[in-house]
């Protein structure tokens, strides 16, 4: 059983937070996954930074530029990775495009993520139509392929999607790019939750748009998990003291999580 695996057999509600490695500043990304696992974090979402990050909106296509002006690439995520996982057993998922990915190696790619100690991966430009050999590689080293769903999916592309996720699927709440929104919910929301839900055989979390805690309880009534990323990444924005941003981060997840603020250290 793997990590991943081991936290959906827990059969609670699941909190995700998204980071971009190396971003505000460099020297940050060790001590702030430390302190989302700190504030209660069920997995963690970590981006792969990209130059052209189609599905992203302007606030992680900006963190992705800071991070890769910082210096970021595959090896030092798979680095970070390594380090944390000498004493962290969260599980990790890394988010990219194929490009990136093909541009290293799928095979050496998935080799070195499982080695390094990341439990799945989210590629955001890869139609599961086009994704055989993902999957493929990815079941040789016993790793998890996420793959999204989307308000305009039928009922018959949900449940291939469910049967090509591994362990579960991502839902897009809104079309569109990543993104805070004011809104969250709404009929066409509950709609499409209730065709996930009854064509889906696999647990599915929630992203895009979700950046208040009343926006993760609503998001819960109807889903297994909550994914947060552009309403964590626009707390960081400018702040240039890596404790800072620890303070901050925890402080941020734990009151979408929890609806209170404990404050850190």
């Amino acid at each position: 059983m793997n990590r991943i695996e081991k936290v959906l057999n827990q059969k609670k509600k699941l909190f995700i937070p998204y980071i971009t490695p190396e971003f505000p500043v460099k020297g940050v990304t060790l001590p702030l996954l430390e302190a989302l696992v700190d504030a209660g974090s069920d997995m963690i979402e970590m981006g792969i930074p990209f130059s052209d990050p189609i599905a992203d909106g302007p606030t992680i296509q900006h963190s992705s530029y800071v991070a890769l002006k910082n210096g970021v690439n595959l090896k030092k995520i798979f680095s970070l990775v390594a380090e944390f996982r000498k004493n962290y057993s969260t599980p990790l998922i890394l988010m990219g495009y194929i490009n990136s990915i093909l541009a290293w190696g799928l095979e050496k790619f998935i080799c070195e993520a499982v080695s390094s100690g990341v439990d799945g991966l989210i590629v955001a430009d890869l139609p599961v139509e086009e994704a055989d050999e993902l999957i493929r590689v990815s079941q040789d080293f016993k790793f998890s392929n996420i793959f999204l769903v989307a308000p305009t999916s039928s009922d018959e592309r949900i449940k291939m999607i469910s049967e090509k996720s591994t362990h579960f699927v991502y839902c897009v709440s809104v079309t569109g790019v990543t993104g805070e929104r004011e809104d969250f919910g709404g009929e066409e929301f509950e709609n499409f939750m209730r065709r996930v839900k009854a064509n889906s055989k696999k647990p599915y979390v929630v992203g895009f748009g979700i950046s208040k805690r009343e926006h993760v309880m609503r998001a819960w009534q109807w889903a297994d998990g909550v994914v947060v990323g552009s309403a964590l990444i626009k707390q960081l924005f400018g702040v240039e003291d890596i404790s800072k941003c620890v303070k901050i981060a925890y402080e941020f997840i734990n009151e979408l999580k929890n609806g209170l603020v404990e404050a850190k250290g």
